[in-house]
């Protein structure tokens, strides 16, 4: 599981939309202004930042992985590295938003593979909206395993209840 999460804002009018238009629209250059925004505000001590991995056909069909675009304005911000291809979504699943809140976790399990060693690394996964946390909390599993010291998670937006 994680060990901290920031989120720069809740998931509201105006902030939806603005990351519905970045992600769906899609409007990259939202991505420099949006990430600026999540490595201002995202804290705790970090070693290195890797963004959300998506699965292979829905990053065919967005075009671009926007938990990546985040990622990498807010690591450059932070001076700490960013491992774009050290995770990978390995099974394609139903999008989390389309499920109930109830089934999401078992939507993700086993759903990503960690090819570095992050032995002793403090990392910041990236992602632009947190609901339930499933999807990171897999995540930092899989990173857990890696041997990541600990895992922060760094989101532009979160769902509040």
């Amino acid at each position: 599981m994680y060990d901290g999460v920031t989120a720069a804002f809740a998931y509201d009018f105006p902030v939806d939309a603005l990351i519905q238009k970045f992600k769906y629209g899609p409007d990259l250059t939202l991505a420099p202004v949006l990430g600026r925004l999540l490595g201002n505000t995202s804290c705790g001590e970090i070693d290195t930042v890797i963004p959300m991995p998506l699965g292979a056909a829905r990053l065919r069909g967005r075009g671009f992985n926007q938990a990546q675009e985040l990622a990498r304005v807010a690591a450059r911000i932070r001076d700490v590295p960013l491992l774009a291809r050290a995770c990978r979504k390995v099974s394609e699943t139903p999008p989390q938003a389309g499920l109930p809140w109830k089934e999401r976790a078992a939507n993700v399990r086993g759903s990503f593979v960690c090819d570095a060693d992050l032995r002793g690394q403090r990392v910041a996964i990236v992602d632009d909206v947190m609901t339930t946390g499933a999807t990171v909390g897999e995540l930092a599993r899989v990173l857990k395993r890696a041997r990541a010291r600990s895992v922060h998670v760094w989101v532009l937006a979160r769902t509040l209840p």
